[in-house]
C-alpha cells in the first residue's frame, strides 16, 4: 500500500533532534502494525503535491500550528486538493489540523473554541460503530493538543466519537474520508514535552490537568486498526 503524507506543519525546532518531521511519526504509527507500507511526504506549506493522485492508495493530512480559517495561499490550495480527492473518492485520513481542514473542505465550520486548550489524553465516547469497524469499543482515548475545533458539520457527515469538550472528535465524511481531532501518531513522552514547553502560554491548571491525564494509555493501536478497517471497506 502506498501512502501519501500531506505535511501541514513542522515539529518544533527544540524537538527536531529526536523527531525530524511529523511524517516520521506517521510512518512509525503504521510500521508498528505492518512494515509493508510505502510512504512519500509532500510539504503542503511549500506547495508540494503528488503529480498523479491515483498513484497512492491512501492520503493523510497532519497537524499544524496554523488555523484553517487563516487567509494563506497554501491553506486555500490544500482545501482545493482535498475537494479533488473527494471528487475522485480517494481515501483520506485527517489528523488534528487535518481533521479541521477536511471539515472546511466539506463545508463544515471550524473556530477557536471558547473552551480553551485540549491537552493530554482525551477520553471520548464512541457513539457510532459503522459496518467497516472491526474491533468495537465504547470509549476511545487519544492524545490531543488544540484550541481550534470543528463546530458544525454538513448533513452527510457522521460522528463516530465525541466528548463534552469536543463534540466532533472523530468524523466519517461519506465513504472515503475519516478524521480525528486527536493525535494517534504521538506518544505520551512527546505530549508531555510539548506541554512543558508551553508553560507560560497555556493556563497552568490546563497544563497540570493535561499532565495528569497521561496516566491513561492512549488507544493509538486501536485507531490505526480502525484506519485499516476503513481503508479496506
Amino acid at each position: 500500500m502506498k501512502i501519501a503524507i500531506l505535511e501541514c506543519g513542522e515539529v518544533p525546532k527544540e524537538f527536531q533532534s529526536q523527531i525530524s518531521r511529523n511524517s516520521e511519526m506517521i510512518q512509525d504509527m503504521f510500521n508498528a502494525m505492518d512494515g509493508s507500507f510505502e510512504f512519500e511526504s509532500f510539504n503542503c506549506q511549500d506547495g508540494h503535491y503528488p503529480d498523479d493522485m491515483d498513484q497512492f492508495d491512501l492520503y493523510i493530512t497532519t497537524g499544524s500550528k496554523a488555523g484553517v480559517y487563516e487567509d494563506q495561499e497554501w491553506i486555500r490550495r490544500l482545501i482545493t486538493f482535498i475537494r479533488q480527492l473527494d471528487a475522485k473518492k480517494k481515501k483520506l485520513i485527517g489528523i488534528c489540523f487535518g481533521h479541521q481542514i477536511m471539515a472546511t473542505a466539506c463545508h463544515g465550520m471550524v473556530e477557536k473554541s471558547e473552551k480553551g486548550w485540549g491537552l493530554g489524553v482525551a477520553a471520548n465516547r464512541v457513539i457510532n460503530t459503522p459496518d467497516w469497524m472491526g474491533e468495537k469499543k465504547n470509549e476511545l482515548n487519544l492524545l490531543v493538543s488544540h484550541q481550534d475545533q470543528v463546530v458544525a458539520l454538513p448533513k452527510d457527515a457522521q460522528v463516530i466519537a465525541e466528548s463534552d469538550f469536543c463534540p466532533f472528535f472523530i468524523v466519517q465524511w461519506r465513504d472515503h474520508f475519516l478524521s480525528t481531532q486527536g493525535h494517534p501518531e504521538w506518544n505520551r513522552a512527546y505530549s508531555e514535552a510539548l506541554m512543558e514547553e508551553r508553560r507560560g502560554q497555556v493556563p497552568p491548571e490546563t497544563i497540570e490537568s493535561g499532565l495528569s491525564s497521561l496516566d491513561i494509555e492512549p488507544d493509538n493501536g486501536l485507531f490505526v486498526r480502525w484506519i485499516m478497517d476503513f481503508i479496506r471497506s
